[in-house]
C-alpha cells in the first residue's frame, strides 16, 4: 500500500449518496487522479491518502484510496490556495489574497480563534466574519472526530454516519457505550460495536455489551425467522456469542425489561423473551385483528341464505363456472365475515373462488382492492382475475421513509389515512411477515372485509414470523381449505405430484410425463452440463419461452449446487463475455451487462422509474425488495453506476457502492422463489443438510412450475425428501396473542 500527499486541485464527479468521488489531486507538482469513498472533502483541502496505484481499461492509470485524513495547510502557499477554492464559503480568490496578506502564517489561528479580526479586511463584516469562524469551527470539529474515529478503524464512511448522529457528543458515547451504534445508526451492527468496543477498551462482562449482546441474539432470531426465543436458548447462545458465563446475563433481562426493550412471557413453564417491537407487533396484530372481524359479526351481507345462493347461480352461469361445495361456502363465508382465509394446495380452485368473491363484490357495489407480497405475484393475480393488483408496498403507499427504529418502511397509509375500500384481498398470505402484517392492517379500518389467501404448506416468509399459519391455528378465524384437485390440473403432473409429496406419498419416477421429469445425474459436472443443455437448447422450445425465463432453483447457497457455484458457472455460458457487454467486479462478484440478478434485501428508499418507450419518465417511486429479479442494462464507469431493469419495466440505478444489495440469480434458493412462478423450474437434488433438504422444501420448489419441472439428481435424495417430514419450527405467539384477546371478552 501507497501513500501520497497532496491537496484536491479539482473534483470530477462526486455521488451524494455515498461519497464516492473521482477527482485531481496535486502532489508534488504531479496530477494523479485519485477515486474513493470521500464524504467531507472539498476542494482545495490537503489530504494524506492510504492506497494502491491502479491501471484502470479506459481512465488510464488511478489512485485507489483506502484510507485518507485530511491535513492542515502548513505554509501561506496552501493556505491561500485552500481559502481560494471556495471551500469556505464566501472567500473567493481575491479574498484569499487579502486574508492571507495580511495575517500571513496565522491565518488559520485567526480564523479559528479569533475570527472577530477578519473585520480589518476591507470587504469582511462583522457579521460575515463570524460565519466564517463559524464554518472554520464546523470544519475543524469534523476533522479533529474523523481522526479520533480513525484511531479506532473506523472508515471515513462510517465516521461521518457517526459524527452526523452525535456531533460531539461522540467522544462521550464511544467513551462510554459504544454499543448506543448498533441501536441509533442503521447499518451498524453488534459486531461492528463489539469491535469498536475492544479497540476502545470496553470489558467483556460490560454491562452495555452483555445487553447489546442479548438484543444482538434476538435479531439474529428473528433473521432466521423467530418472533422470540425460550429464556434458556436465549441466555445459552448470548453466553457462546459473547464469551460470557450465563449467570452474568440473566439479571440484565430485568434490566432491559426496564428500559422497554424486552418483554417477557410465561407459557407452559417456559418464559418466552421478545424484542419490544416484535412482542407489540403481535399484540397490535391480535387487536386490529379482533376489531375487523367483531365489526361485521352478525351482519354478515344483510342477505337472506336463499337470495345469495340465487345471486351466486347466476354469476356462475354469467362465468361459465361451476363451483364446489367447498367453494361455494368460501364464497359465502367471505361474504358474511369481517375476516375470511382461504388456505389450499396448487389445483384446487383458489383462483375460481376468488374470482367469483371479486363479481360478487363488485355486483354489490363495494370498492375493492387486490395485493399481494411481491410484484410477481401482483402480477400473476391481476393475470389470473383480469383485475389491477399491486404489491402490499404499493397498496399502502410506501414513501421511502424510515421508522422510528430505522429498521423498517413508513408508509402514507395508515391508521390516521386508512385505505378507502369495503373489500381487501391478499393473496401468497405465507409469503406475508409479522411487520408487514401489522403495517397493512393499521391501513385497514373495521366494517371492512379482509380475505387472506395462501398455501399454508408452503415455506413460511423470509421475514419474521408465520402469520398464515398462525391465524389458522388460532381457530378464531372464519377459514376454508380446498382439498378438491380440479379435472384440468389434474392433467398436470406437476399438481398431481405436488399434492402427492405433501402427502407424504412416493412419485413415481419413470419419465412418462409431459410436465414432470426426473433425470438421475449422481455426478456435480455432470448436472452442470446437462443444466445448461436444458436451459440454452431443450426448455425454452418446450415451453415457448426464453433462457432467462427459465429458473434454476436450489435447495442451498454453499457447496457444488449451491447458488454461489452455480451462478458463476451459468453466467459464463448464458451471458458470456463479449466487447460490447460492459462489466464490473464487485468484490467477488463479477456484474455484466445483460446478467439476469436479484434484490437481496429490503431496500426500501431506493428510487425506480418506469419510462415510455422514448424514454420519457411516465410513472416513479421507491422501494425494492428482497427477492425482487431484474436484468442489469447498463453499467457505468464513469457514473459509477449500474442500472437495473425489475418486472421489465422498473428502472433502479445502483451506486457501485451498493452492489453488496445485488446478486446473480441465474439460480436462486427455494426460500426467494416463494410467491413466483416460471414456465419451466430445474432442481438439482444431490445432498444437503436433513434439516434443509426436507418435503416442505421440495413442495414449494416444484409449485414454481407452471408448465414443466426438471430434476438433475439423486433418486435416493429424492425419496429422502419426500418422507423427510422435519423442519425448523419456527417460535411465534400470534396464535397465543389472538386466543387471549378473544377469550377476555368470553
Amino acid at each position: 500500500m501507497e501513500k501520497i500527499r497532496g491537496y484536491i486541485d479539482h473534483i470530477i464527479y462526486r455521488n451524494t449518496e455515498n461519497g464516492y468521488t473521482v477527482m485531481e489531486l496535486i502532489a508534488d507538482g504531479e496530477e494523479i487522479t485519485c477515486v474513493g469513498f470521500f464524504q467531507t472533502i472539498t476542494q482545495g483541502e490537503n489530504l494524506e491518502a492510504e492506497g494502491d496505484f491502479v491501471e484502470h481499461p479506459v481512465y488510464g492509470e488511478q489512485f485507489k484510496m483506502q484510507r485518507y485524513k485530511i491535513i492542515e495547510p502548513d505554509d501561506v502557499v496552501s493556505m491561500e490556495r485552500y481559502l481560494a477554492s471556495g471551500a469556505v464559503k464566501g472567500i473567493g480568490p481575491s479574498l484569499a489574497s487579502r486574508i492571507i496578506r495580511k495575517f500571513g502564517e496565522e491565518t488559520f489561528r485567526i480564523m479559528e480563534e479569533e475570527p472577530e479580526r477578519l473585520a480589518e479586511i476591507k470587504g469582511i463584516s462583522e457579521a460575515k466574519a463570524r460565519e466564517i469562524g463559524i464554518q472554520m469551527e464546523e470544519k475543524r470539529e469534523l476533522r479533529e472526530a474523523m481522526l479520533f474515529l480513525q484511531k479506532y478503524g473506523i472508515s471515513n464512511t462510517l465516521a461521518v454516519r457517526i459524527y452526523e448522529e452525535y456531533g460531539n457528543e461522540i467522544y462521550s458515547v464511544l467513551q462510554e457505550n459504544p454499543y448506543r451504534l448498533a441501536d441509533d445508526i442503521a447499518g451498524i451492527g453488534f459486531k461492528t460495536a463489539d469491535e469498536i468496543a475492544a479497540r476502545i477498551g470496553i470489558h467483556t462482562d460490560s454491562d452495555y455489551r452483555i445487553r447489546s449482546g442479548i438484543l444482538y441474539t434476538l435479531l439474529q432470531a428473528a433473521a432466521d425467522g423467530n418472533v422470540y426465543l425460550p429464556k434458556p436458548q436465549l441466555l445459552a447462545r448470548t453466553s457462546q456469542l459473547l464469551g460470557v458465563k450465563e449467570e452474568y446475563l440473566e439479571p440484565q433481562l430485568g434490566n432491559l425489561m426496564m428500559d422497554k426493550k424486552l418483554v417477557m412471557k410465561e407459557k407452559d413453564g417456559v418464559c418466552q423473551v421478545y424484542g419490544m417491537s416484535y412482542y407489540y407487533a403481535e399484540l397490535n396484530c391480535a387487536r386490529m385483528l379482533k376489531e375487523l372481524d367483531m365489526a361485521l359479526a352478525g351482519e354478515g351481507s344483510g342477505m337472506e341464505a336463499a337470495l345469495l345462493d340465487q345471486k351466486l347461480g347466476k354469476l356462475e352461469q354469467g362465468l361459465s363456472v361451476q363451483l364446489d361445495t367447498l367453494q361455494r361456502e368460501a364464497v359465502r363465508k367471505s361474504i358474511e365475515n369481517g375476516i375470511f382465509i382461504l388456505s389450499g394446495g396448487p389445483g384446487t380452485g383458489k383462483t375460481t373462488t376468488i374470482n367469483m368473491m371479486i363479481r360478487f363484490f363488485m355486483e354489490e357495489g363495494l370498492d375493492l382492492y387486490l395485493a399481494a407480497p411481491t410484484g410477481r405475484a401482483a402480477k400473476r393475480m391481476s393475470e389470473a382475475t383480469g383485475y389491477e393488483a399491486k404489491t402490499i408496498h404499493r397498496l399502502l403507499e410506501l414513501n421511502g421513509s424510515m421508522e422510528e427504529d430505522k429498521r423498517g418502511a413508513s408508509f402514507e397509509r395508515n391508521e390516521k389515512n386508512p385505505l378507502e375500500a369495503d373489500v381487501v384481498i391478499i393473496d401468497e398470505m405465507s409469503m406475508v411477515d409479522i411487520h408487514l402484517f401489522q403495517a397493512l392492517l393499521k391501513a385497514i379500518v373495521p366494517g371492512t372485509r379482509l380475505i387472506l389467501v395462501g398455501d399454508v404448506n408452503q415455506l413460511p416468509s423470509v421475514g419474521p414470523g408465520q402469520v398464515l399459519r398462525d391465524l389458522i391455528e388460532s381457530g378464531c378465524f372464519s377459514v376454508t381449505c380446498l382439498k378438491k384437485i380440479f379435472r384440468q390440473a389434474e392433467e398436470s403432473d406437476i399438481v398431481v405430484n405436488a399434492h402427492t409429496i405433501h402427502e407424504g406419498r412416493m412419485v413415481e419416477l419413470n419419465n412418462k410425463s409431459r410436465d414432470f421429469f426426473f433425470l438421475e445425474r449422481n455426478d456435480a459436472n455432470v448436472i452442470y452440463k446437462h443444466m445448461i443443455q436444458l436451459i440454452q437448447d431443450k426448455l425454452p422450445h418446450y415451453v415457448n419461452a426464453t433462457p432467462f425465463d427459465i429458473q434454476v432453483l436450489t435447495p442451498m447457497r454453499k457447496g457444488n449446487l449451491g447458488v454461489e457455484t452455480l451462478n458463476v458457472i451459468l453466467q459464463k455460458y448464458l451471458n458470456p463475455q463479449a466487447k460490447d457487454k460492459r462489466e464490473y467486479m464487485y468484490g467477488e462478484r463479477l456484474f455484466r451487462e445483460g446478467d439476469k440478478v436479484m434484490q437481496t434485501k429490503n431496500n426500501y428508499q431506493l428510487e425506480w422509474e418506469i419510462q415510455s418507450r422514448y424514454g420519457i419518465p411516465i410513472d416513479k417511486g421507491v422501494g425494492v425488495f428482497n427477492g425482487d429479479m431484474g436484468i442489469i442494462r447498463e453499467i457505468s464507469e464513469f457514473s459509477q453506476t449500474i442500472t437495473v431493469v425489475f418486472d421489465d419495466v422498473r428502472r433502479v440505478v445502483y451506486p457501485f457502492a451498493q452492489l453488496d444489495e445485488l446478486e446473480l440469480s441465474y439460480a436462486i434458493t427455494i426460500h426467494k422463489s416463494q410467491g413466483s412462478e416460471y414456465p419451466a423450474v430445474i432442481m438439482p437434488l444431490l445432498s444437503g443438510p436433513r434439516m434443509l433438504m426436507n418435503r416442505n422444501l421440495l413442495y414449494t420448489g416444484i409449485t414454481r412450475a407452471r408448465d414443466c419441472v426438471t430434476i438433475l439428481g439423486s433418486k435416493e435424495t429424492f425419496h429422502e425428501m419426500v418422507e423427510n417430514e422435519s423442519q425448523q419450527k419456527r417460535l411465534s405467539g400470534l396464535s397465543d396473542r389472538i386466543q387471549e384477546l378473544m377469550l377476555e371478552n368470553g
